[in-house]
């Protein structure tokens, strides 16, 4: 019984944490046509899964490196631009490069967003490996049945992408201040940016989205 209800709480820190990680994997293959998007996502997701397991392994390790969070916030924060300057003119490129393509985003993405993922598991699960794979492998085909429904969202009502992009911004900013180092010292630096760094990335993005479509129009 304890197992189960240990299961249950992995099983629910994977669904609460991987709301930002179902975005980007439907932002990522939302070009797609429907099949090949469902073999993006599926692909994406099954690597994610596997890769999300080798990091929790190895939580203790990350918990020792300096910047990590703060680079991964960087590097989120780059995938939210690319994401939002992504344009249909990449489909006239082989099917397999383009599924190649959007797994790469579904991957990386993944890496730098579920590092607080899988340190709470890593904690909560108590060095448990067994349980620590059940409860994420159980999450996949929640995470893959939300990201085709958010694809299709997205496809249909573009703005949403905008929203997508500032989502991403924001967890970016949040990374960056959940860093041991960047967020010590932004705290003591710089209190308002510390304060207003994720809100302030998301703006930024929503502004340059609102500029590329301005300038879409008028070519």
């Amino acid at each position: 019984m304890e197992h189960i209800i240990l299961l249950l709480k992995i099983l629910m820190i994977n669904l609460v944490l991987s709301g930002d990680n179902a975005v980007v994997i439907a932002m990522a293959s939302k070009n797609l046509p429907a099949r090949q998007r469902s073999q993006a996502i599926w692909w994406g997701a099954l690597g994610a899964v596997a890769l999300r397991c080798v990091l929790t392994f190895a939580a203790v390790i990350l918990l020792g490196i300096p910047f990590i969070q703060a680079a991964g916030g960087l590097l989120l924060l780059w995938i939210a631009f690319k994401l939002l300057y992504e344009n249909n003119d990449n489909m006239g490129v082989r099917a397999e490069t383009t599924i190649w393509k959007a797994i790469q985003v579904i991957l990386v993405a993944d890496f730098v967003m579920s590092l607080d993922n899988v340190l709470a598991i890593a904690a909560l699960a108590n060095g448990d490996i067994a349980i620590i794979v059940i409860g994420i492998a159980i999450s996949i085909p929640i995470v893959v049945w939300g990201s085709n429904i958010i694809a299709v969202w997205l496809h249909r009502f573009p703005v949403l992408v905008l929203l997508g992009s500032a989502i991403l911004a924001f967890t970016a900013g949040e990374m960056l201040l959940r860093d041991p180092k960047l967020g010590a010292w932004l705290a003591g630096s710089v209190e308002v940016l510390h304060s207003w760094l994720p809100g302030l990335l998301a703006t930024v993005v929503v502004i340059a989205g609102l500029y590329q479509q301005l300038r879409a129009r008028r070519i």
